[in-house]
């Protein structure tokens, strides 16, 4: 969504200071339109699917990319949208979404404001459990352990991706199906195949896709092939991981993922185990 396409002038208007990190401007703005802060924007469609209907507050993670660049008061200008939101008492769900898009998005991170950002949502009372796999599924390993150290638990999933490995030996065995499962997906998303063989001796589902909010158009094999990690991929092949399964978005099996992304090596070998049936 460009600033051109929010209906709203205010709302525009807003957005507009928030990217010029105008901070006097957007005072001024809250101040005559306390809606701003508190409703969300209703008009207009486009830009991408998790960002339909955005808070004001959202705009300060720049995820999705709209500029591609954060103001270097981003901070300052995130803890004035959070004053005059805490005075309409509309905080609610608004901040908790906020803290995952800035953990989840490259532009906070490269503008350096990404751990300052996340600290001034918890200290606003984000819940930074609710971010971390949208952190992990997005390979935002700062922010995941930003995360860690504000509180968020310690699951399966983030000993994985974190790799802490004596964590994932002592949480795996007691951990539920649906979070083996999980890590089963970020062990194959960051390329780690010695986690894979301890996670597929546990009795995950080789061929399962991916669980909500953590790729799910794809399977552990997809997204080894996406790592470029070609002994991940051989641990979930000769397990006897599908080959011809199609992920749900593009339809296209591993070795096509493997040719997409010009993973060489890791495609000559899934056409050499394809043609031994």
């Amino acid at each position: 969504m460009g600033n051109t396409d929010i209906p709203n002038p205010s709302f525009r208007e807003a957005v507009s200071a928030i990217d010029a990190g105008d901070i006097s401007a957007l005072e001024r703005l809250l101040a005559a339109h306390p809606e701003l802060v508190r409703d969300r924007l209703e008009d207009g469609e486009g830009g991408e699917e998790y960002f339909r209907h955005p808070y004001l507050l959202w705009f300060v993670a720049e995820n999705p990319i709209r500029t591609g660049k954060l103001p270097r008061n981003i901070v300052q200008v995130t803890r004035a949208i959070l004053k005059a939101a805490e005075h309409q008492g509309s905080l609610g769900e608004q901040i908790d979404y906020a803290l995952a898009l800035v953990c989840s998005g490259r532009v906070a991170r490269e503008s350096g404001a990404q751990g300052e950002l996340i600290d001034v949502l918890c200290d606003a009372g984000a819940d930074p459990n609710g971010a971390l796999v949208p952190a992990l599924a997005h390979a935002e390993l700062t922010a995941a352990e930003r995360l860690l150290e504000r509180g968020a638990g310690l699951t399966l999933l983030a000993a994985v991706c974190t790799g802490r490995t004596d964590d994932v030996a002592r949480l795996a065995p007691g951990a539920s199906a649906e979070e083996r499962q999980s890590a089963f997906a970020g062990a194959a998303l960051y390329g780690k195949a010695r986690l894979l063989a301890l996670l597929i001796d546990l009795g995950v589902d080789l061929n399962a896709y991916n669980p909500p909010g953590f790729h799910p158009h794809g399977t552990a094999l997809h997204h080894a092939v996406a790592s470029g990690s070609l002994d991940a991929v051989k641990v979930l092949v000769e397990a006897g991981a599908d080959l011809g399964t199609r992920d749900r978005v593009h339809q296209g099996t591993p070795l096509g993922w493997a040719k997409h992304l010009q993973r060489t090596e890791i495609a000559a070998y899934l056409r050499e185990r394809e043609s031994h049936g």
